[in-house]
Protein backbone atom coordinates (compact mmCIF):
# COMPACT_ATOMS: atom_id res chain seq x y z
CA UNK A 1 0.00 0.00 0.00
CA UNK A 2 1.35 3.53 -0.90
CA UNK A 3 1.38 6.01 1.37
CA UNK A 4 2.42 9.74 1.88
CA UNK A 5 4.46 10.15 4.78
CA UNK A 6 6.23 12.94 6.07
CA UNK A 7 9.29 11.34 5.18
CA UNK A 8 9.17 12.70 1.67
CA UNK A 9 7.27 10.97 -1.84
CA UNK A 10 4.61 8.19 -1.48
CA UNK A 11 6.53 4.51 -0.15
CA UNK A 12 5.70 1.37 0.00
CA UNK A 13 5.29 0.61 3.55
CA UNK A 14 4.30 -2.91 5.14
CA UNK A 15 4.01 -2.05 8.18
CA UNK A 16 3.32 0.95 10.67
CA UNK A 17 3.52 1.51 14.32
CA UNK A 18 1.21 4.19 15.22
CA UNK A 19 1.90 7.48 16.70
CA UNK A 20 -0.11 5.48 20.07
CA UNK A 21 2.21 2.51 19.88
CA UNK A 22 4.79 1.90 22.46
CA UNK A 23 7.20 -1.22 22.16
CA UNK A 24 10.59 -2.88 23.24
CA UNK A 25 12.92 -5.67 22.82
CA UNK A 26 14.47 -6.87 19.62
CA UNK A 27 12.20 -6.00 16.37
CA UNK A 28 13.33 -7.87 13.50
CA UNK A 29 11.28 -7.90 9.72
CA UNK A 30 12.13 -8.18 6.37
CA UNK A 31 9.63 -5.97 4.38
CA UNK A 32 9.16 -2.30 4.98
CA UNK A 33 8.60 -0.84 8.42
CA UNK A 34 7.33 2.73 9.42
CA UNK A 35 7.80 3.57 13.52
CA UNK A 36 5.52 6.59 14.03
CA UNK A 37 5.75 6.22 18.28
CA UNK A 38 8.01 4.70 20.78
CA UNK A 39 10.29 1.78 20.37
CA UNK A 40 13.04 0.95 22.63
CA UNK A 41 15.84 -2.24 21.81
CA UNK A 42 17.35 -3.26 19.18
CA UNK A 43 15.79 -3.49 15.70
CA UNK A 44 17.53 -5.96 12.80
CA UNK A 45 15.59 -4.94 9.61
CA UNK A 46 16.21 -6.72 6.04
CA UNK A 47 14.26 -4.47 3.97
CA UNK A 48 13.53 -0.92 4.85
CA UNK A 49 12.89 1.35 8.36
CA UNK A 50 11.31 4.48 8.37
CA UNK A 51 11.44 6.63 11.15
CA UNK A 52 8.49 9.46 11.27
CA UNK A 53 8.84 13.04 12.31
CA UNK A 54 7.24 12.58 15.98
CA UNK A 55 8.62 9.35 16.71
CA UNK A 56 11.23 8.10 19.45
CA UNK A 57 13.59 5.00 19.12
CA UNK A 58 15.63 4.09 22.03
CA UNK A 59 17.94 1.51 20.56
CA UNK A 60 21.54 -0.24 21.28
CA UNK A 61 21.85 -1.27 17.58
CA UNK A 62 19.91 -0.43 14.59
CA UNK A 63 20.51 -2.23 11.59
CA UNK A 64 18.55 -2.01 7.80
CA UNK A 65 19.05 -2.42 4.22
CA UNK A 66 18.06 1.66 4.57
CA UNK A 67 17.13 3.29 7.23
CA UNK A 68 14.76 7.26 6.75
CA UNK A 69 15.16 9.21 9.85
CA UNK A 70 12.93 12.35 10.55
CA UNK A 71 12.18 11.69 14.75
CA UNK A 72 14.66 11.20 17.04
CA UNK A 73 17.39 7.97 17.80
CA UNK A 74 19.52 7.03 20.18
CA UNK A 75 21.59 4.51 19.20
CA UNK A 76 23.76 3.14 16.47
CA UNK A 77 22.70 3.30 12.88
CA UNK A 78 24.42 0.75 10.18
CA UNK A 79 22.73 0.27 6.69
CA UNK A 80 23.68 -1.67 4.03
CA UNK A 81 22.76 0.89 1.06
CA UNK A 82 21.73 4.22 3.10
CA UNK A 83 20.81 5.85 6.24
CA UNK A 84 19.21 9.65 5.10
CA UNK A 85 18.53 11.96 8.07
CA UNK A 86 15.83 14.36 7.33
CA UNK A 87 15.62 18.04 8.62
CA UNK A 88 13.63 17.19 11.83
CA UNK A 89 15.85 14.45 12.49
CA UNK A 90 18.09 13.75 15.73
CA UNK A 91 20.34 11.20 16.19
CA UNK A 92 22.54 10.80 19.27
CA UNK A 93 24.92 7.43 17.85
CA UNK A 94 27.18 6.64 15.19
CA UNK A 95 26.50 5.92 11.78
CA UNK A 96 27.73 3.24 9.00
CA UNK A 97 26.69 3.35 5.63
CA UNK A 98 27.55 2.90 2.16
CA UNK A 99 25.16 6.44 1.36
CA UNK A 100 24.76 9.27 3.63
CA UNK A 101 22.14 12.19 3.20
CA UNK A 102 22.44 14.42 5.81
CA UNK A 103 19.67 17.32 5.80
CA UNK A 104 19.99 20.96 7.03
CA UNK A 105 19.03 21.38 10.66
CA UNK A 106 19.66 18.02 11.47
CA UNK A 107 21.33 17.28 15.07
CA UNK A 108 23.91 14.76 14.87
CA UNK A 109 26.11 13.31 18.14
CA UNK A 110 28.43 10.24 17.06
CA UNK A 111 31.12 9.43 14.47
CA UNK A 112 30.52 8.44 10.81
CA UNK A 113 31.75 5.88 8.60
CA UNK A 114 31.14 5.32 5.12
CA UNK A 115 31.42 1.69 3.86
CA UNK A 116 34.07 1.81 0.93
CA UNK A 117 32.87 -1.26 -0.80
CA UNK A 118 28.79 -1.57 -0.72
CA UNK A 119 28.44 -5.08 -2.08
CA UNK A 120 30.59 -6.80 0.36
CA UNK A 121 29.13 -4.93 3.60
CA UNK A 122 26.72 -6.92 5.62
CA UNK A 123 25.09 -5.16 8.74
CA UNK A 124 24.03 -8.42 10.04
CA UNK A 125 27.26 -10.17 10.08
CA UNK A 126 29.19 -10.63 13.33
CA UNK A 127 32.14 -8.47 13.79
CA UNK A 128 35.45 -10.68 14.25
CA UNK A 129 35.66 -10.82 17.84
CA UNK A 130 32.11 -12.03 18.23
CA UNK A 131 32.12 -15.20 15.79
CA UNK A 132 32.46 -18.34 17.74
Amino acid sequence: MARKTTLGRAEEIATVLGPGTSLSGTLRFEDSLMIRGTFKGDIEAKGSLYIDENAVVDGGRVKAMSIVVAGQVKGDLEAADKVELKSSAQVRGNVRAAKLRIADGVIFEGRCEMVRNADNFDPFQKPQEQKA
